[in-house]
């Protein structure tokens, strides 16, 4: 009996320190392409904040809104997805104030597409009254619109788990892992947010198409500037692409589901990190290098902001192992 139960207790250790490893890899994997990208994206709203010009510009004002709202979404998905691979449960509260947050950031950026979209179709198809109707106080309100739209959503979400409560919230602390599923649970809330998310993303995408599609019609006119209309022709079909990658992420649960389904344990575990980096980290980080490297005033003082800071960090790393030795 004795060895029986040492035989137990080593391969329950040995399982324990299996499951270890794998939480580390897991999070290894994924932290890593998150710092990259978080940095990137930090870089490029600094940079959108270091000129007088991007400060002024409507467009420019726009991206800033965007990437600001998927650099926090980013953040969000990233120690949820920690704690989720840790196993970490937390409190209702605290697991809510973190998936209003991140539910705030998804609505956030389909919308100011929509507006970025609108913005180049009047730069476009209304030259001359582009300076008139794209102000900056009209972008101002715009993103105000923008956050308050995001804002409202959130709060009907969170009248509706007040005026149908699940379950599962008879205690504070939570039973499972946080997650937007886990705090909004329940029939009523799962339909509203697959409503919300199939209604804002198919009037999102018909904007951006009606902008493509004005867009190429204005440019066959004579009196069309032919460049300017390509290189808009060009940006709305990128924000189409964005539109689709923002929507990635609403797949993510419906994929892993499907997914525990048809293959092992072992295998999900695996799939999952993976699943989850190109469905939230990747999608998050294209803005910020598809903008920053296409766009003729940004891009050198992008690249000049990342390498320079790399190579500061660089000189000073040098230092510190000098004065060490």
């Amino acid at each position: 009996m004795p060895h029986e139960n040492d035989s137990l207790s080593n391969e329950a250790a040995e399982l324990q320190y299996q499951g270890f490893l794998e939480r580390l890899m897991i999070s290894t994997v994924t932290t890593a392409p998150a710092c990259v990208f978080l940095y990137i994206n930090g870089t490029m709203l600094f940079t959108l904040r270091s000129k007088a010009v991007f400060c002024e510009t409507a467009r420019y004002i726009l991206l800033y809104n965007l990437l600001f709202a998927e650099t926090v979404q980013l953040i969000l998905s990233q120690i949820l997805f920690l704690l989720a691979a840790c196993r970490i449960t937390l409190t209702y509260p605290v697991c809510g104030l973190l998936t209003v947050i991140a539910e705030l950031t998804t609505i956030i950026s389909p919308l100011t597409l929509v507006v970025m979209s609108v913005e180049r179709y009047v730069a476009v198809c209304y030259p001359l009254r582009h300076v008139d109707i794209i102000t900056i106080r009209n972008t101002s309100v715009s993103i105000v619109l923008v956050w308050t739209f995001s804002s409202l959503n959130v709060f009907i979400r969170i009248l509706l788990l007040v005026i149908f409560p699940s379950e599962h919230l008879q205690s504070l602390q939570m039973k499972q892992i946080c997650s937007v599923i886990a705090v909004f649970a329940g029939p009523i809330s799962h339909t509203y947010s697959k409503t919300v998310t199939c209604v804002l993303f198919i009037s999102a995408a018909v904007v951006i198409i009606s902008s493509y599609i004005g867009v190429a019609a204005a440019a066959r006119s004579a009196s069309a500037d032919k460049v300017s209309a390509q290189k808009a022709r060009n940006t709305l079909l990128l924000h189409l692409v964005q539109l689709g990658l923002s929507l990635s992420s609403t797949i993510y649960n419906p994929l892993l589901i499907s997914l525990s389904t048809i293959v092992t344990r072992i295998v999900f575990v695996r799939l999952q990190s993976f699943v989850y980096m190109f469905t939230f980290i990747v999608p998050r980080c294209l803005s910020s290098l598809i903008y920053g490297l296409r766009d003729q005033s940004i891009r050198p003082v992008l690249m000049f902001n990342l390498c320079c800071r790399l190579r500061l960090s660089v000189v000073k790393l040098k230092s510190e192992v000098s004065s060490l030795t």
